[in-house]
């Protein structure tokens, strides 16, 4: 079993930033991938961005390209997502979840477990 908590989200001005933070806990091996999704007040979950837990590689959806970078700490079982240049666009509940593979994937069915998501609201 993998846990997951979400931290950081609140309300933010557009164009300010915000950093996401997943702490994942349970059997977490080197080789998961972590991903990041969201969901807006009646919309379907999008994907946003994932991250190769040992190798680094990562994949965003071009909404947030250039906006939005994913990081991890390996030592801490950490995966967080930085947001820059946030739009009211952006805002939505977030979600960290774990996929266990090594192979990055855009889709949320491709993921075993997730967290219970964190708000982020962003005002023009």
């Amino acid at each position: 079993q993998v846990q997951l908590v979400e931290s950081g989200g609140g309300l933010v001005q557009a164009g300010g930033s915000l950093r996401l933070s997943c702490a994942a806990s349970g059997r977490i091996f080197l080789s998961y991938v972590m991903g990041w999704f969201r969901q807006a007040p009646g919309k379907e979950r999008e994907f946003v961005g994932t991250i190769s837990w040992s190798g680094g590689s990562t994949n965003y959806a071009d909404s947030v390209k250039g906006r939005f970078t994913i990081s991890r700490d390996m030592a801490k079982n950490m995966v967080y997502l930085q947001m820059n240049s946030l739009k009211p666009e952006d805002t939505a509940v977030y979600y960290c979840a774990v996929r266990q593979s090594r192979v990055i994937a855009d889709v949320g069915t491709a993921y075993d477990y997730w967290g219970q998501g964190t708000q982020v609201t962003v005002s023009s």
